[in-house]
């Protein structure tokens, strides 16, 4: 059964139940931010002509590993995956199973965050029906 649900509120419901994130517009782009500081995740729409996506920090090596097993999910995003970020692809439905997109949105938290934030993740880790629940 195709998911349906809109990507950008599904990004969002996931992102800002992470303790102590916060979302405002960074280079025309909804972008989630640690303390208000720090980028983790950035929705990037339709980014110059391409695919509906978000690019966000990954774990080392864990970007190339996902682009080289299916790239047609995942990509090298310009300006940042140099850095080992991620782009994920959110344009189809078979692209969005959201339970497995929180999972790499909890990943790129955790490669951002200051530990103290970390021992403050919820156990059993964010999902998109708990994030939908949080809101």
């Amino acid at each position: 059964m195709a998911d349906e649900r809109e990507p950008l509120t599904e990004l969002r419901r996931i992102c800002l139940a992470l303790p102590e994130v916060t979302e405002r517009p960074s280079h025309s782009s909804p972008t989630w931010f640690i303390r208000d500081k720090k980028t983790f995740v950035s929705f990037v729409g339709e980014h110059h002509g391409k695919r509906l996506a978000f690019w966000c920090a990954a774990p080392p090596g864990v970007a190339a590993e996902l682009i080289s097993e299916d790239p047609d999910r995942f990509f090298r995003p310009p300006y940042v995956g140099h850095r080992g970020w991620l782009g994920v692809y959110v344009d189809t439905p078979a692209d969005c199973d959201w339970d497995e997109l929180a999972e790499i949105v909890v990943d790129a938290y955790r490669a951002v965050a200051p530990k103290r934030l970390l021992a403050l993740l919820p156990d059993p880790p964010i999902t998109a029906q708990r994030a939908a629940d949080a809101t």
